[in-house]
């Protein structure tokens, strides 16, 4: 019997860029603009400088460039550096199941790898599709966070399988550049808990440096451990116990249309809290007028970004982002959650941590039983004045349930790229994603100059 690696191989091996519907090439090139815009909105930050000096330490003069530069490293280094950007300000797309994820990590190692083989953009757009499908796949399937693992952990599984397949490996070859990924890249989740750091941006991005290095090993013929799904140390024994995975049906069934937008740059649970918060701002007139906040919500949300004490007095941007009290106390001030909205100057402002106190965070029945096809959040305000206002939002904007458009998505790209690059510069990014699949050669969207 063909073991899962074996059988997730075969997919990859058999896939084309003719087994994806239009809808589903589309969203490809929507999210390869949203990355590079998350990127860009990244550009100074800790991380990015030095994820970035690390990999300009190593030049390749036919390798995988640096976001922004002419500088090429190797692939795997490319795909740490770039992967670290896109994911920093925790504003690129998500995907929320028994694991929840952020599935356009996947895309940083497709351009590195495509860019350094000389893969053409409609092939890239078929290793993002495969990036997505296990990785969302997988998190249908089984949670790692249950048991103390971090989603990264499938990273490493989906990013090996979309850079074997523009390697080009075998089959053989790709099932040992899955055991390779899979076995070394078991990454706990203290990357999300307490007080977040600066690795939060690069834990995924690690995951991917691997994944990438895993197929690069296999494609010169290294072999890697068998039945690392199945086998007695493997992911079902070790962590997740037995699962099937199921795999795209027909070509508009590929996971990349069930992942989410990110409308706000923030923990994507508090996406509908924070839209919550913004729809009661106009009833509520002045927030000194709110008495307290009752936000009734789901265990993943009540787990991940509403229970620990360093919620409710962060002290770095990771940790704020990932307050959903925090998040929505902003909102209700500020009419706005932007970049901004993390500073050190907001995070220690006495009126944000003032309205933060009365916030009052539960999980109820009703939000569980509406997760994760939803992500429903109820704000329930009540003012001085006893009167209560409430809100329940289940499909914040940019969920697959309620989709941004496409002028939505490229004007949030703008707003990240806005001081990074010049207008000229940004347009032609929007231009070149959004016709990746007719690209002989994705250097030019990699390659621009900073303003």
């Amino acid at each position: 019997m063909a073991t899962l690696a074996q059988t997730l191989a075969e997919h990859a091996h058999q896939t084309s860029f003719r087994d994806l519907s239009p809808k589903v090439v589309h969203e490809a090139k929507r999210r390869v603009l949203d990355s590079i815009g998350c990127a860009l909105g990244a550009w100074t930050s800790r991380p990015a400088s030095v994820t970035r000096a690390l990999a300009q330490s190593v030049a390749i003069p036919k390798g995988a460039s640096l976001l922004g530069s002419r500088h090429r490293t190797t692939p795997d280094l490319a795909a740490f550096s770039n992967g670290a950007l896109v994911r920093y300000l925790d504003f690129n797309d998500t995907y929320l199941s028994r694991e929840p994820a952020h599935p356009s990590d996947n895309i940083p190692a497709a351009l590195a790898v495509g860019q350094a083989c000389g893969a053409r953009g409609h092939e890239i757009i078929t290793a993002i599709a495969l990036g997505y499908e296990l990785q969302c796949r997988l998190c249908d399937a089984a949670s790692l966070r249950a048991h103390g693992w971090d989603h990264v952990v499938y990273g490493a599984f989906s990013t090996a399988l979309l850079a074997s397949k523009l390697y080009q490996l075998s089959v053989e070859q790709t099932v040992h550049a899955l055991g390779i990924a899979g076995v070394c890249n078991f990454a706990t989740r203290q990357t999300r808990t307490g007080q977040l750091a600066d690795w939060k941006a690069c834990a995924f991005s690690n995951a991917a440096r691997n994944g990438v290095f895993a197929a690069a090993l296999a494609r010169e013929g290294l072999t890697g451990p068998h039945e690392i799904f199945e086998g007695p140390k493997g992911l079902f024994n070790m962590v997740t116990g037995p699962f099937e995975l199921r795999w795209a049906s027909d070509p508009d069934d590929w996971m990349i249309r069930r992942t989410y937008v990110k409308f706000w740059p923030a923990e994507y649970h508090s996406q509908s809290a924070i839209d919550a918060a913004l729809q009661l701002r106009p009833e509520i007139g002045d927030p000194d007028r709110i008495e307290s906040i009752r936000i009734e919500s789901f265990e993943a949300a009540v787990s991940i970004i509403g229970s620990e004490p360093e919620k409710w007095r962060p002290t770095s941007r990771e940790t704020a982002d990932h307050s959903m009290g925090y998040c929505v106390a902003v909102a209700l001030l500020d009419g706005e959650v932007t970049q901004n909205s993390f500073s050190d100057a907001k995070i220690h402002d006495t009126r944000v941590l003032d309205l933060l106190d009365r916030i009052r965070i539960v999980e109820t029945d009703e939000c569980n039983a509406g997760y994760p096809d939803g992500i429903p959040n109820k704000l329930i305000v009540r003012l001085q004045d006893g009167r209560e206002l409430t809100r329940l939002v289940r499909y914040p904007r940019g969920h697959a349930g309620n989709p941004m458009t496409d002028a939505e998505v490229i004007a949030k790209f703008r707003a990240q790229a806005a001081g990074v690059v010049s207008d000229a510069t940004a347009q032609r990014i929007v231009d070149l994603a959004l016709s990746l699949d007719e690209l002989a050669d994705v250097t030019p969207l990699l390659e621009f100059e900073p303003a």
